[in-house]
């Protein structure tokens, strides 16, 4: 097909631990077309670069464009990523280090690409399009293995020069706490992430405090996931409900704190035990983050679940494409 005004796209990718997935949109960022694949970070960059090659050039044929009439390129990427290189330095989940994907994707498709941190493209994501549309100040916070965060104001991801920035993982709440994996000591991510939330169901299951939880998946912590979690709870499992508002609570002590700082308007809540567990989640983070904000601050915003699922990331990229490549023509 040849590239006209009227069949240009943008291309948004999200590259996961587990999958991908790349989404073709049109100008008014509609989806038109995807393919998702296994990533198997393990088989190496190179070949996992070629995957995510493939999958692009799948979400086109789909979308029925071709790869002349993409406007531009956006990847959200795990890991710690060189922003204005476009280099991923070092992703654990995938297992690579120093993959120059900005620079693949453009000598592939002959089309500018932007890297970005696969967080702050699905807060992004959430901010033009889901639960932060219209914020002047929308911060996103998503409880996983880890426990991601991004902010965007007025417009812009709040991000370092060359690194991503909004790291509310790592701000330490428990001094005399666990070690996290960054090497420091009780982050939030050690008290309040999935895991940290299945480790202390699964103590309890071992106790007989969670006799549902341990009929279902004994005290397996790799089974322990967000839904067998949720399903604890609806049984009648009180302790593993008192672990997930607790998580909920510390959560939302980190947010106060940060509404003192930045004066969002929304808090955005996303990840898979947010979406098993909405109610519990956006109730102790709303309360524990009103108890913490100064009294100005405390009643000028609202905690909301995100809206877009699996295509945060994809939209979120597709669109911070756009406006990086409009900045820097204007």
């Amino acid at each position: 097909m040849t590239a006209t005004p009227e069949n240009r796209c943008w291309v948004g990718f999200d590259l996961g631990g587990t999958k991908m997935m790349a989404t073709v949109f049109d100008e008014a960022f509609r989806p038109l077309g995807r393919k998702r694949r296994k990533t198997k970070g393990a088989d190496g960059s190179k070949i996992g670069m070629e995957r995510v090659l493939e999958s692009i050039h799948d979400a086109l044929r789909e979308a029925n464009r071709s790869p002349e009439s993409v406007r531009g390129i956006g990847i959200g990427c795990p890991g710690t990523v060189d922003l204005e290189k476009g280099l991923i330095i070092d992703s654990a989940n995938l297992g690579w280090k120093n993959v120059h994907v900005k620079e693949i994707l453009e000598r592939e498709l002959h089309a500018p690409a932007v890297v970005l941190n696969d967080v702050d493209a699905g807060v992004y994501g959430e901010y033009r399009f889901g639960a932060g549309k219209g914020a002047r100040c929308m911060i996103g916070v998503f409880p996983g293995t880890g426990i991601g965060g991004g902010c965007v104001y007025d417009g812009v991801i709040i991000r370092g020069k060359t690194l991503s920035a909004f790291e509310i993982g790592h701000v330490q709440v428990n001094p005399t706490g666990l070690q996290c994996g960054c090497g420091r000591i009780g982050c939030l991510e050690t008290e309040a992430s999935r895991l940290a939330i299945s480790a202390a169901a699964a103590m309890a299951a071992f106790r007989g405090e969670a006799p549902h939880l341990y009929q279902a998946v004994e005290t397996d912590l790799s089974k322990i996931r967000s839904s067998a979690i949720a399903a604890s709870i609806k049984a009648g499992d009180k302790s593993i409900e008192r672990i997930v508002q607790r998580a909920a609570r510390m959560i939302g002590q980190v947010v106060g704190d940060t509404v003192n700082l930045l004066a969002p308007e929304v808090i955005v809540l996303g990840g898979g035990l947010v979406e098993a567990m909405p109610e519990l989640f956006v109730q102790g983070v709303e309360e524990a983050a009103r108890l913490r904000a100064a009294p100005p601050y405390a009643k000028g915003f609202k905690v909301a679940v995100a809206k877009l699922g699996d295509d945060a990331v994809t939209r979120g990229c597709a669109a911070w494409a756009e406006h990086s490549f409009a900045e820097k023509k204007a």
